[in-house]
Parts: structure tokens; sequence; C-alpha cells
């Protein structure tokens, strides 16, 4: 198994007071496997339940674990970000807090980092409400068509991605969760980094309730989705 020097993890959270502490906890022996240097990050964005307080007691229990709060909620997209840039390491993987990826799995992403900058998952057999699903697929062929990043599953929540990209690519500007992956992809593919995917198993959510975008800000995504196309081109 690939072991990488460094490695920054971060979990975007919002209201995940019931999957937080276990997901963390799973993926710590993981971690422990993958690097030799490792941080866990948890960006609690503005949470109303227990999710900052959960967060802020693993702190205390693990020294190599740092919390961020944003205060209001920002956005899933602003929670990227803060890991993003927060985080210390060469190597910068995230996924969800929900527990609907099996962070072990980050070994079949980390031994394709050889072969690119970024390493983007893409969810087998996605576990989501058909309209989510019929949305994600039109949304990544739009994002492929107008930004030219040619990849299965634009917005999945299982990235790795080189520290060397963060800090390249022009500032990240999206805050809503629709933007930022497209925004990342676009922007590190105009700037020459490659890409490449790898399949991850995606599982139904446990506990909590999904935060879906309405109408109005998916209209929102696609109009800003244009102006990006328009800024890269």
């Amino acid at each position: 198994m690939k072991k990488l020097k460094e490695l920054s993890l971060f979990f975007p959270a919002y209201n995940e007071e019931a999957n937080l502490q276990n997901t963390i906890e799973k993926a710590i022996p993981v971690l422990k496997e993958v690097a030799e240097k490792y941080e866990v990050l948890i960006i609690n964005d503005g949470s109303k339940d227990k999710t900052g307080e959960i967060a802020d007691r693993l702190a205390k229990k693990y020294s190599f674990v740092k919390v961020i709060h944003h205060n209001p909620n920002r956005g899933y997209g602003a929670a990227l970000k803060s890991g993003l840039y927060n985080s210390q390491y060469d190597w910068i993987v995230f996924t969800d807090s929900d527990g609907q990826f099996d962070f072990s799995e980050v070994v079949k992403l980390i031994e394709k980092s050889g072969e690119a900058d970024i390493v983007a998952g893409f969810r087998i057999n996605r576990q989501d409400p058909l309209i989510r699903k019929i949305f994600g697929k039109g949304w990544t062929f739009l994002a492929n068509i107008l930004l030219g990043i040619n990849i299965r599953d634009v917005d999945c929540g299982f990235k790795l991605i080189k520290k060397e990209v963060v800090k390249k690519i022009p500032p990240l500007e999206s805050e809503r969760g629709g933007m930022i992956s497209p925004e990342l992809l676009g922007k590190a593919r105009k700037a020459g980094f490659k890409i490449v995917e790898v399949g991850v198993h995606h599982y139904p959510r446990k506990e909590g309730k999904q935060t879906g975008a309405n109408l109005r800000v998916i209209f929102k995504s696609f109009v800003d989705l244009g102006k990006l196309w328009w800024k890269l081109r």
C-alpha cells in the first residue's frame, strides 16, 4: 500500500451531531496507515445542533484534530474553502461527515496520486433521491461542456488534491455547494493541472437530513456557472 509523507484530511459539517464523531473516529486508524504525518480539520459551518460541541470535544481528545467554526452558516462552498486554505500538508483530502463514504477507500485515491494533481472520486451506485441524481448528471454534463473538466461526477465529495493546486490557481470564490467543485476543477484544468478519477462506493445516510438546494439556489448556480465559463474562457 502506498503511503504519503503528509496528508491533511478535512470534513465539512453542518448539523451532523448524529454522524460526526463516528465518522471521525472511523477515519483516524485509516489515516495512520496511509500517511506518516497527518492532521484532521473539522469545518463546523454554523451548525444549529451539537456538531460544534462534538468537534471541540474531539479536538481536546486528539492533538492532531483542529476545528474551524463558521458563524453563521455560510454554505458548503465556504466550508470547502476553509478546509483547503487552512490545510498545511502537501496533500489534502476531504470527504463528507455524514458517513456516506467509507474513508478507507482513500487508499484508491492515494494509489493514483503519482499520476495526477487531483484525484476525484465518482460515486458508484449513488445513494441519493432520484431528483438529486438526475440534477447531478445534468450539472456534471453542463460543467463538462462549459469548463472542459471531462469527469463523471463533478460534485462527488471525496477528492485528493495537491496543496500546490490550491496555492497556484486563482482564489476560489464560491460559497454555495453547487459551484465550488466546478470552480476548483475548472480553474485547475485551466492552470494545466492533471485530474484523474477513481470510483468510490456511496452509502445511504443513516442519520440526519440532507440539505438540498431549492429552485432559486439551483437557478442562481446555473447563472454562476455561466459567469465562471465567461471568466475562464
